[in-house]
């Protein structure tokens, strides 16, 4: 058995079955992968794929058993490598962060600035994604740490801490009639106006959701998105009344808007980090962690990682997150 034949079975499932895909995004040949594959099923004396002719259908039941043990297999290799490079070199290596565009655009660049000032050789790869995709994409290792608000729980590999508290704003031109309110906005009054938000299971569209319902109001959504710059666009255009995340707001940038509080409207959001179980910890993850949450110090972290799913929630019982 070969560790190559472990990565070969694992990034075929991974591309869905597809051996020439797999052979492309790992730089060899779909015959290689075809053999190497064969003659690990040879040696263990089961299919770990099925097959009709030359093509695979499905993963038989022993093969998920050992594709799943492989990819543990995998990633302690590459827990082996970073204790190399942690002892060899400790300001040294790389780092991938999957996150929504939320994230990246506000949260993220002061706490990134700083990081890769102080880490030059450090390699840094952000990718974003659906909340689910960028969970998945650490749960299969393909990246460090997930930054999302939404579903990290639906992964169970994923320990998931913390971070902020955030809530939503109402954006409207100016001289909207919103903006001429005698008191404070109500829900009934924003459920008169036609509302541009995020796309439900982004950005805490569930908690918009919820607070509608519970007054017996349906929102009129008459366009949806992922990301916040979108929304404020077709805000722009006289689509409709904006509702996005309060730090997506840009004072400078969105002087042609008005931001109206909705913290008393809506119930807030938590971002958490959420990383796979088993990750041997860079000294330099520690330090960007602690530059996003300064409450999530190594201690912590570690306490975290290694408390297990029934635990870990406890360990922020008593910690007061910050407002975004």
């Amino acid at each position: 058995m070969k560790l190559q034949q472990l990565r070969y079975i694992w990034e075929v499932r991974r591309h869905n079955l597809n051996v020439s895909a797999t052979a492309q995004s790992l730089y060899t040949s779909q015959p290689g992968i075809s053999k190497q594959v064969r003659l690990l099923e040879d040696e263990l004396g089961v299919e770990i794929f099925a097959r009709s002719g030359k093509h695979l259908t499905r993963v038989t039941p022993a093969g998920e058993a050992i594709i799943e043990l492989a990819g543990q297999v995998l990633r302690l290799t590459e827990n082996i490598k970073e204790v190399a490079q942690e002892h060899s070199d400790e300001r040294r290596g790389s780092m991938a962060i999957a996150t929504t565009h939320t994230q990246a655009r506000y949260a993220l660049p002061p706490v990134i600035a700083e990081f890769t000032r102080k880490y030059p050789d450090v390699a840094l790869h952000m990718q974003q994604g659906t909340p689910k995709q960028i969970a998945q994409m650490v749960s299969e290792g393909q990246a460090d740490f997930a930054i999302a608000t939404e579903s990290l729980e639906l992964f169970t590999d994923l320990i998931l801490l913390p971070c902020y508290r955030w809530n939503r704003c109402v954006l409207v031109p100016r001289g909207h009639p919103l903006t001429r309110l005698d008191g404070a906005l109500t829900l009934e009054a924003l459920a008169g106006y036609a509302l541009v938000t995020y796309v439900f299971g982004f950005t805490g569209r569930s908690q918009l959701d919820d607070a509608f319902r519970a007054q017996g109001l349906t929102p009129n959504v008459v366009l949806t998105a992922a990301d916040a710059d979108v929304i404020k666009t077709y805000v722009r255009l006289g689509m409709g009344v904006g509702i996005v995340a309060g730090m997506a707001v840009d004072e400078a940038l969105d002087s042609d808007l008005v931001a109206l509080r909705a913290d008393h409207l809506f119930e807030s959001s938590t971002t958490k980090i959420g990383i796979r179980r088993g990750t041997f910890m860079r000294g330099y993850m520690y330090d960007f962690l602690a530059r996003f949450a300064p409450h999530l110090d190594r201690d912590l972290v570690d306490a975290a990682l290694t408390a297990g799913p029934r635990h870990e929630k406890t360990l922020f019982d008593d910690i007061r997150l910050p407002e975004y």
